[in-house]
């Protein structure tokens, strides 16, 4: 599936059957398939906030964790940016499998609980986490775990579908044996999330709130869902922000 939109409008549950799983089980499903979306909405999208907010920090030899890393969809533009060691975590063993296909040196670690225990406090340069955070019940307490391992004087950088998407029905969605899964999501709204962040110290740095316009419209062209686009056109559908962690006081 390309665009979840239209999967929801177009494809009913009676002629596809909902059906939902939590992120380890369908990103395991979907793993072989997911870096086979080449009209795909989101990830569009979130390859352009992404970038942007990569770009606003300096990655040269710097230790990256990523949160929720897939199957490494940043990671070749990241190595370009020379960093020291970028370190992928995931729930999803099918996800890293993947990835460790495509960068057979990776340093990659199935991720429960939401802990990073193979890391040290204060060990990081940059934590990043796309597309992840809205499948994590208690933002809460993995937000300030990404923080336990930051350096100070480090960034974090968070993407993810916007809430208000989820909050109109938006869904990550994808189709496999004649069903569409839907894989379990949780709205953590934008002044939720600043607030965890304030809690922990942690400084805004940059926050780009994109919607559907324009630009989006090819994509629904494309799959001939000018209809839905009409529908979404407006509302805010992926966010990214930028934080810093303040430097230690001497």
């Amino acid at each position: 599936m390309t665009i979840f939109q239209k999967i929801q409008h177009y494809f009913s549950e009676q002629l596809f059957p909902v059906k939902n799983e939590s992120p380890q089980v369908a990103y395991d499903i979907w793993a072989k398939n997911y870096d086979s979306q080449p009209d795909n909405l989101m990830l569009a999208l979130d390859e352009e906030v992404f970038s942007t907010l990569l770009n606003d920090v300096g990655v040269n030899n710097t230790i990256i964790a990523d949160i929720g890393c897939g199957t490494g969809r940043h990671w070749e533009k990241i190595f370009e940016k020379e960093p020291k060691k970028l370190i992928g975590f995931d729930v999803s063993e099918g996800m890293l499998k993947m990835l460790q296909q495509k960068f057979p040196v990776a340093q990659t670690y199935l991720l429960i609980n939401d802990e990073l225990s193979q890391l040290q406090n204060e060990s990081c340069d940059i934590v990043i986490s796309t597309l992840t955070i809205a499948h994590i019940k208690n933002a809460d307490a993995a937000i300030a775990e990404w923080n336990r391992v930051l350096k100070p004087g480090g960034y974090m950088i968070i993407t993810d579908y916007h809430p208000s998407a989820l909050q109109n029905g938006a869904k990550r969605t994808f189709k496999h044996n004649n069903k569409i899964v839907a894989v379990k999501n949780y709205v953590h709204t934008i002044e939720n999330l600043k607030e965890i962040t304030r809690q922990l110290h942690l400084q805004e740095y940059r926050l780009i709130e994109r919607k559907i316009d324009e630009s989006a419209k090819p994509f629904y062209e494309k799959q001939n869902a000018l209809d839905v686009y009409e529908k979404w056109k407006g509302i805010s559908i992926i966010y990214g922000m930028c934080l810093k962690k303040p430097n230690a006081v001497m």
